[in-house]
């Protein structure tokens, strides 16, 4: 039992370092000003009016981006809240995007859109099916945590080391 309140402990704590760095990322940019990016506060409120579309062309990089940054709130959901029926979890998907929506709006830090709420929603939902996935293989909710703290504990390590080497522009990407 004893071990069990350790291993729901280190989930919160990767859970909220995973929240700290999606609103980091999502909301400031990672406190850097790429060059592509003005101060925007536009509203797009027809879904996939303008889908990830660039110079002419679908942004596949975006789309890419949002699958990879929400599929880990689908699994920390999976994990951390397992009593919740399914209505409130999908709930706390529509609610954290709307949140980083209205505050890119608010701070004029990009566009509020829609699509982006339903995107990362229905991503949300791939994370969950995918921590589901993980416990069935497992055939133990315990051992599918631990798999996925260690998994996480790499992610987090990785992001921040990544993360640190854009901020002190070590990377191949460019920024202002």
């Amino acid at each position: 039992m004893k071990e069990n309140v350790k291993k729901d402990k280190f989930t919160y704590v990767l859970f909220a370092v995973y929240l700290i760095a999606l609103f980091w990322i999502l909301l400031f940019k990672l406190s850097v000003h790429f060059s592509y990016m003005g101060n925007t506060r536009n509203v797009n409120l027809i879904p996939f009016n303008e889908l990830f579309i660039q110079n002419g062309k679908i942004d596949w990089s975006e789309m890419i981006m949002n699958v990879l940054i929400f599929i880990p709130l689908g699994i920390y959901a999976g994990i951390l809240f397992k009593r919740w029926i399914i209505g409130r979890i999908l709930s706390l998907f529509f609610l954290i995007s709307l949140i980083i929506e209205v505050f890119q709006f608010i701070f004029a830090l990009g566009a509020f859109d829609i699509t982006d709420i339903i995107n990362n929603t229905l991503v949300g939902i791939i994370g969950l099916m995918t921590y589901l996935g993980i416990e069935k293989a497992f055939k133990n909710s315990v051992k599918a945590q631990k798999f996925i703290n260690v998994v996480a504990t790499i992610g987090t390590v990785l992001m921040i080391v990544l993360l640190s080497l854009l901020k002190m522009g070590k990377l191949w990407i460019r920024y202002q």
